[in-house]
């Protein structure tokens, strides 16, 4: 397994699209470094009713219970764990996906504060001209809000807004789940089967 991602999840809502994208990279034999603020915790227990344990080491192993990982193929990070390979340009995967991804993380990661695990993994990303994907759900966004966004976009960051589209003729929520989970795969250049793309007929 020499492909690896780091996955971080915050307290924006969207529990649901963190939690399907962590199945497929799974499923395509990622190597995945979870990050979880403690207010994705929160959104979690409220829209998923998933209450992870609390270590890292423990989480670790649930998760790839839960997914059917093999030992070692989903890793927990703790936010202060400072020597996980996320937090150095030398171990650090090349791509990150922060999804959901709340206001204030946009905000500390756009202005490299580094208070914790998840923004100095984001920082990393970013200094090394690595693949940084950030999907945000709020609305409406203000201007700091969008001054934010625009300053990472400048840098490289892909922005890539929780706002699903309708031409695929969603019949459940888990298809709306899958159309923004597609769409981030399409970017970390993963093969899937999730949706219809446009212009391919029915069936």
């Amino acid at each position: 397994m020499n492909k690896a991602i780091t996955l971080a999840l915050t307290g924006a809502s969207g529990a649901p699209y963190a939690l399907r994208l962590l199945e497929c990279l799974v499923q395509a034999d990622y190597r995945v470094y979870l990050l979880a603020s403690s207010a994705a915790r929160v959104v979690l227990k409220t829209e998923q009713q998933q209450e992870w344990p609390g270590s890292p080491k423990e989480l670790s192993a649930y998760l790839c219970r839960q997914y059917g990982a093999s030992e070692g193929q989903i890793v927990a990070c703790g936010k202060e764990e400072w020597f996980s390979p996320v937090a150095s340009g030398s171990a650090a995967p090349r791509q990150m996906v922060v999804c959901p991804c709340s206001m204030g993380t946009v905000s500390a990661i756009a202005n490299g504060t580094s208070d914790n695990l998840l923004e100095r993994a984001a920082d990393v990303v970013i200094k090394e001209r690595g693949q940084l994907i950030l999907v945000p759900r709020e609305s409406p966004f203000s201007a700091i809000h969008l001054e934010n966004m625009l300053k990472l976009a400048r840098l490289g960051v892909t922005i890539m807004p929780a706002a699903p589209g309708f031409y695929h003729e969603p019949k459940s929520i888990a298809d709306l789940v899958d159309f923004m989970v597609a769409r981030i795969l399409d970017h970390l250049g993963i093969e899937h089967d999730l949706t219809r793309r446009w212009g391919y007929a029915k069936g």
